[in-house]
């Protein structure tokens, strides 16, 4: 692929990261003044139209095909909701910082899971790779420390169940429209939030919460958009470790709005899962590239 349109995707990558980590540091911010699922409910009132608008225009809703693969549609669904929930709950805990630094280890955890469910062959390098990795998210979260509590648990449910919609998402077929499972998906956060939310009477939605969910509610469209232009344009192994920036935008927000900055050893946990995860990219793009000549 020419080097101008992995450029191209590199930027969309980049520009995808920011909105979903500004995006998520509203909502940490909203759900200090109001129940946090009714924010993510409003939240996703607010972001259905635009993404149902995107698709309209962009010509992607086609959900007639998403009929054909309705139980790895509904499986990608339901890991999406959960991933969310337990993303919540653990963000509202915990820095941002600390939350993004943890998610940086699902690309290590899909290719693990990739062999071990889906048969796909990781070689020795790769496979040290991922060990590492997995030892810098230990790093990061310090089991038996006293940061060490249920919401990092729920942060690592959350990655369990991004795995599984990655791999949901690697098994559909080409054909099946982008746009279409995204507003499906999205459909699910916000009838599973809304639900939830709707168990105890709703609180009146404070003047200063409103500007945050737009802008949450934008961020989290632009994300979509730009994810998806990402993966379109450039190639995968040159792409994907650009996802990686989002954690330099956790650290800044973190710093910039909470004055939260983590400490060494937790940097270092983060490097390590970052340079693992690149390294594992780029040993699965060479690997692919060589079977494509071969």
């Amino acid at each position: 692929m020419a080097s101008g349109e992995n450029l191209k995707g590199a930027g969309f990558m980049l520009l995808a990261m920011a909105a979903f980590t500004i995006g998520d540091s509203l909502m940490k911010q909203v759900s200090q003044m109001m129940p946090l699922y009714q924010a993510v409910a409003l939240r996703g009132l607010m972001t259905l139209p635009l993404l149902l608008l995107v698709g309209k225009v962009s010509g992607g809703l086609h959900f007639d095909r998403l009929w054909r693969e309705r139980r790895l549609i509904g499986l990608r669904t339901f890991a999406e909701v959960l991933s969310t929930v337990t993303f919540f709950l653990g963000l509202v805990a915990l820095p941002l910082a600390i939350v993004t630094a943890i998610l940086q280890a699902t690309p290590l955890a899909v290719t693990a899971a990739a062999a071990l469910f889906l048969g796909e062959k990781v070689g020795l390098p790769r496979l040290l790779a991922i060990c590492a990795g997995f030892c810098g998210v230990l790093l990061i979260i310090r089991p038996g420390s006293d940061g060490f509590g249920l919401p990092t648990v729920f942060v690592l449910i959350s990655v369990c169940f991004v795995v599984l919609r990655d791999l949901s998402t690697r098994r559909l077929p080409k054909d099946i429209p982008s746009a279409s499972v995204a507003f499906l998906a999205a459909s699910g956060v916000f009838l599973v939030s809304l639900a939830i939310a709707s168990r105890e009477p709703w609180d009146a939605v404070p003047a200063e919460a409103i500007p945050l969910l737009l802008g949450a509610g934008c961020a989290l469209v632009t994300g979509y958009i730009s994810v998806i232009r990402s993966m379109r344009t450039g190639d995968v192994s040159f792409v994907t470790p650009f996802r990686y920036s989002a954690l330099l935008w956790a650290l800044l927000l973190s710093w910039l709005i909470s004055g939260y900055f983590p400490d060494g050893l937790t940097l270092f946990g983060a490097a390590v899962v970052v340079a693992s995860g690149i390294f594992t990219l780029w040993r699965e793009g060479r690997r692919r590239r060589a079977a494509a000549r071969g």
